[in-house]
């Protein structure tokens, strides 16, 4: 039975009906309802038992996700199979379409490219919704709106534009007196005589309205929104909309298909295949994608051509069209090198001029290139998105430090004017062309100075410092990458939060820039005016002299009044800082100043970049060599330690110069505190950061890896520093996933200990709390499935074949156990949930039963109704 809404309440008080729960009439105190389509005497219920009614849950369920959850799979599917026979590249495979539709070979496979093909699909779409409200609210280039031809009614614009709430077609322009407050006017307006009052502004209207009208308008929506199941007529109309969706959302997906992926492909396949570079483009691995994108740049070239001759022959719609196409597929191209290309460039030219240190080649390059393309490219995108984003991240640390317009040659990233999107919208192709070849200098260049050059000095001073030794050998059961992701997630992150290294290193920045200005007398060119007039504002406030005018001396100036916001939000995103250009007193010899700065920058590049390819390293190998000897490890392990180490000299050195000057007993009591936190630190770096990592590597270790890779036959091996490393990796991911998941006992833990902070460590709260319940759960999670195993299998009396398979695939057998009831009971609590909230929702109104009146009796029975206010 379907539950209906309704908004009259007729109350059954004859003595014939009865409650199908309690079998007894309805009173006045507990009147009876009839809220469903049942009929006869079965249709009666009390109030009070509408809460034990769950027999009506499952087919409410079926009701509401059967027609919104069906048609998500077809569509996949069609989708995926619609897209595999566009690219075959053959008529058969046209011809058996409708076959091929409905056959039942790969489904999962045609279902997951589909759902990847309708993902793409969407964001495409997504895509040129933001671009278009992109030329909208930015402005079309000049070149495409230079040939508009002017509105043909320029009076009566210019009337909507100075009262935009009056019609012009209801008015002349000449009746229009000239107000001096347009405003009033525009309130004063009456209403067209024929448009419905607007009751959302009056809510008297709302409160006092009539309520036959009302119960009309809520009975109306109410039939819209329910669904009867013995309407049959209505039943079909939610099955054809149904049906009609699906085939919409195939046919969209079909045609974004063609448009731009099989037009742009097969232009690319006939323009390749034509000049003979085919057999180039198959050597890449990347034949699709590559000559997608040479199809793309020829439907660019086209639709150039294209549009100068429409604006030639005078075509404007034509032009206009071909121009706003032109502009689609521009921004997309420069999409695809700004974010693609140019990093893979970056990471490409890493790896080359790294080779030495690694003690490889290009041939070894080539090879893992040929056998995994695809890993090989994402690795060297990847490490080339990381050094563009920590370069940018430089540059926004230099310009908190130098005089505003030292780096004109650089896009600021903090301007709020600056918008890439519009520049690639606006600015012409050569241009982005131009920009594109500089980048690629010099971010090529500071490779060669900062990797390549220093490579080369250390392999002549220090023959034995280098290689590296980052070689993975294959009889790990994991593969020391890992270790890399451990120092990409775990120990460059720490240092650069916990270390206040962006503070240290713009502080060693203005010292060098100081330096290097008075040496070269560039102290004006590189710092501005604001240094000399803050060492010269303490002496003028000794002498009493008046102050200077605030845009003097001030550091945070106000800005003109003809910059407006824009210069406010510049000063507030440069933390205070100069706005706009400043002036400089302009040496003698100044070009040649300017070369001096610059070898004098590289160099000062040259040997840090030497300092930090030797110290980290060879600190660690020292600190190592007293634990292992003289055999290898893993560079990683060396380089993270020497960093630490590194770290905390530098760290100690600092806090002891700023205790100094406090006196010894300051000193000593400092000393005492320090150490008592560095104690209870150590406490806990060695349960959070040690034993949980080490016994959740090893979980994970036997849950998933032994299994997959050691076969039965074999004895897994088990290395603890890369369980400890995958366990760190595995910790950090949990506790993300928890602190943004909802509110349960270990985020409230978690939260509390990282506000407490290191200084206000909480050691007895973190091992109640936090390591003592993990490590439990993580313990009793690796000796449960080992007791039953190795204690409670031999003694049933099993083979040993049996006995050994119950060893191996009792970690994977018991975690699928537990998932399975994990997902289940979760489903249970939802499913409770979201019957209570459609029962709640759409069969209550205001909390209570509702009588169902058909579609024949309701217009007979709503004008002598009481509506219910809720």
């Amino acid at each position: 039975m379907f539950w209906q809404h309704c908004s009259t309440v007729g109350v059954c008080l004859f003595s014939a009906d009865i409650c199908r729960v309690c079998r007894s009439e309805g009173t006045p105190d507990k009147p009876l309802y009839h809220p469903c389509v049942c009929t006869g005497s079965i249709k009666f219920i009390h109030q009070e038992w509408y809460a034990c009614q769950t027999y009506s849950s499952s087919l409410v369920l079926i009701f509401m996700y059967s027609f919104q959850t069906c048609f998500i799979f077809p569509v996949s599917l069609f989708t995926g199979r619609i897209y595999k026979c566009l690219f075959t590249g053959s008529v058969s495979s046209l011809l058996t379409l409708p076959l091929d539709m409905l056959s039942t070979d790969n489904l999962l496979a045609d279902c997951l490219q589909g759902c990847f093909v309708v993902t793409c699909t969407l964001c495409a779409f997504i895509s040129l919704v933001w671009l278009r409200e992109q030329i909208v609210h930015g402005g079309a280039p000049q070149w495409l709106e230079q040939h508009q031809p002017p509105p043909p009614n320029l009076a009566g614009q210019a009337n909507e534009g100075q009262a935009p709430g009056q019609g012009a077609a209801d008015e002349p322009p000449a009746a229009q007196p000239a107000p001096a407050d347009p405003p009033a006017q525009n309130e004063a307006e009456p209403e067209p005589p024929d448009a419905p009052p607007d009751q959302a502004d009056d809510p008297e209207l709302e409160e006092e309205g009539a309520p036959a009208e009302d119960a009309d308008a809520n009975n109306g929506a109410q039939d819209d929104i329910n669904w009867n199941a013995l309407e049959w007529d209505r039943a079909a109309e939610e099955l054809t909309w149904e049906r009609e969706h699906v085939f919409w959302v195939v046919s969209l997906n079909t045609l974004f298909i063609l448009v731009f992926a099989f037009c742009p492909y097969h232009i690319g396949h006939f323009s390749v295949v034509g000049l003979g570079f085919e057999e180039y483009v198959q050597a890449s691995h990347f034949e699709g994608l590559i000559t997608t994108i040479v199809g793309y740049i020829l439907l660019a070239m086209t639709l150039i051509l294209c549009h100068g001759l429409a604006a030639l022959v005078r075509f404007q719609r034509s032009r206009r069209l071909l121009g706003v196409c032109y502009i689609v597929v521009k921004v997309s191209l420069l999409v695809v090198v700004e974010i693609g290309v140019f990093p893979l460039i970056c990471g490409w030219w890493l790896d080359i001029c790294s080779l030495e240190m690694f003690d490889a080649s290009l041939k070894d390059r080539e090879m893992s290139f040929k056998s995994a393309p695809g890993t090989t490219m994402f690795l060297h995108w990847l490490v080339g998105m990381v050094y563009v984003f920590y370069f940018a991240s430089f540059i926004l640390l230099l310009r908190e430090v130098l005089r505003p317009g030292v780096l004109w040659f650089l896009r600021n990233l903090n301007d709020p004017d600056f918008n890439p999107v519009q520049e690639m919208i606006h600015l012409p192709i050569y241009r982005h062309l131009r920009r594109f070849i500089l980048s690629v200098v010099v971010f090529g260049s500071i490779v060669l100075l900062m990797l390549w050059l220093p490579i080369r000095l250390i392999k002549v001073l220090m023959p034995t410092f280098l290689p590296y030794n980052v070689m993975l050998y294959s009889d790990a059961p994991v593969s020391e990458l890992s270790l890399e992701l451990l120092l990409l997630q775990v120990v460059l992150p720490a240092l650069l939060e916990q270390g206040h290294t962006r503070q240290w290193l713009k502080g060693l920045v203005r010292a060098w820039t100081v330096s290097a200005g008075y040496l070269l007398d560039l102290h004006s060119y590189l710092l501005g005016e604001q240094e000399d007039n803050d060492a010269n504002q303490p002496a003028n406030n000794n002498n009493n002299n008046p102050p200077h005018a605030p845009h003097n001396n001030n550091n945070n100036p106000a800005p003109p009044v003809g910059e407006g916001l824009h210069a406010a939000h510049q000063a507030i995103l440069q933390q205070g800082g100069p706005v706009g250009f400043q002036p400089y007193h302009r040496p003698l010899r100044f070009p040649f100043r300017i070369v001096l700065l610059i070898i004098f920058m590289c160099i000062t590049l040259l040997l840090a970049s030497l300092v930090c390819l030797t110290l980290p390293v060879f600190t660690g190998r020292w600190l190592m060599s007293f634990w292992t000897g003289s055999s290898k490890i893993h560079e990683l392990y060396t380089a993270a330690c020497g960093l630490y180490v590194c770290w905390l000299s530098v760290r100690g050195v600092t806090v002891l110069l700023a205790w100094m000057p406090q006196g010894r007993i300051v000193i000593m009591h400092k000393v005492q505190e320090w150490t008592l936190m560095i104690l209870k630190t150590l406490v806990v770096a060695l349960l959070v950061a040690g034993v949980i990592p080490l016994l959740l590597g090893l979980l994970f270790e036997l849950v998933i890896v032994a299994p997959l890779r050691v076969p039965l036959d074999q004895t897994p091996l088990f290395y603890p520093w890369q369980d400890w490393a995958l366990g760190v990796l595995h910790a950090k991911i949990i506790a993300a996933i928890t602190l943004m998941g909802p509110q349960w006992w270990l985020k409230a833990v978690i939260e509390q200990v990282y506000a407490n902070g290191i200084r206000n460590i909480d050691l007895h709260f973190i091992i109640r709390k936090l390591a003592a319940p993990v490590i439990s759960v993580l313990l009793l999670s690796l000796c449960v499935p080992y007791v039953i195993a190795a204690g409670v299998v031999p003694a049933v009396g099993v083979t040993p074949e049996m006995e050994i398979l119950m060893q191996r695939r009792i970690y994977p057998f018991l975690l699928m156990v537990v998932s399975l009831i994990g997902i289940l009971s979760f489903q249970i609590r939802q499913f409770k949930r979201l019957y209570e909230h459609i029962k709640n929702d759409k069969y209550l109104v205001g909390q209570r039963l509702v009588n169902y009146e058909r579609k024949s009796s309701r217009a007979n029975s709503i004008p002598t109704s009481n509506p219910i206010a809720e």
